[in-house]
């Protein structure tokens, strides 16, 4: 590679600093996943999959949990669910042909669904790689150290993945987003407060219980730098 080609490169790359440019690059990614009938349905297959592996992850131990307790418990479940949710609901759009990130239907409730679903995309998404970490010589030297250690963080990081699809057709709302904190800050009780955190291999202290709670605010608040508010365009 060239100089001049490197310097036309990093010219390129300095473009993402630009909202709009974002935008438009995000906007080309979500057509291009979600923008047809097959392409949506195979993202939504590859998302109740992953939503199957972690309703089966925690079922062995819900029967401990309070039932209105579920969803804060099984929390990377019920954030794929919700992501789910929100690919199902642009379905009417692609199917008639529509441009999910210009004909995708915008509501108060429609904003609320986006935004959680964003910000427990991103806030499990990321945990794992705190959680994991912080007992990072036990999670290797299990036996199936593939699947507890590698496969988690790898799954997890795909729900970021999908997450950030959604601010191309989705809409937030002051109230969604405080919304989203109060349930983040109402997960960080529950797991480590009143103790049904997600199984581990060891016990959560406070400096998990911390990063969790530093996790909630900094998806909240990428959730706000990205979704348009809801009412004004997309541009």
């Amino acid at each position: 590679m060239t100089r001049t080609e490197r310097f036309r490169r990093l010219r390129r790359l300095k473009r993402l600093r630009r909202r709009a440019v974002r935008r438009r690059v995000r906007a080309a990614i979500a057509e291009e996943l979600l923008g047809t009938p097959r392409s949506l349905a195979v993202v939504c297959a590859f998302t109740a999959f992953m939503l199957a592996v972690g309703v089966g992850y925690y079922a062995s131990t819900a029967g401990g949990v309070p039932v209105p307790l579920w969803p804060l418990y099984a929390d990377s479940a019920a954030a794929v669910a919700l992501g789910g949710t929100v690919l199902v609901a642009t379905a009417p759009t692609v199917r008639r042909g529509g441009d999910v990130t210009a004909d995708a239907p915008n509501s108060r409730g429609l904003a609320y669904l986006q935004t959680l679903a964003f910000v427990w995309l991103v806030q499990f998404g990321v945990w794992p790689l705190v959680s994991l970490n912080l007992a990072f010589g036990q999670y290797v030297a299990a036996p199936d150290a593939w699947l507890y250690y590698w496969g988690v963080i790898g799954t997890h990081l795909l729900f970021v993945g999908l997450a950030l699809l959604f601010p191309a057709f989705g809409r937030t709302t002051p109230g969604a987003l405080a919304a989203a904190l109060a349930l983040g800050i109402a997960n960080v009780v529950v797991d480590y407060w009143v103790g049904y955190h997600p199984p581990l291999l060891y016990e959560p202290g406070t400096g998990l219980a911390a990063a969790t709670l530093a996790i909630a605010v900094g998806s909240v608040a990428l959730a706000s730098h990205s979704f348009p508010r809801l009412g004004e365009g997309s541009d």
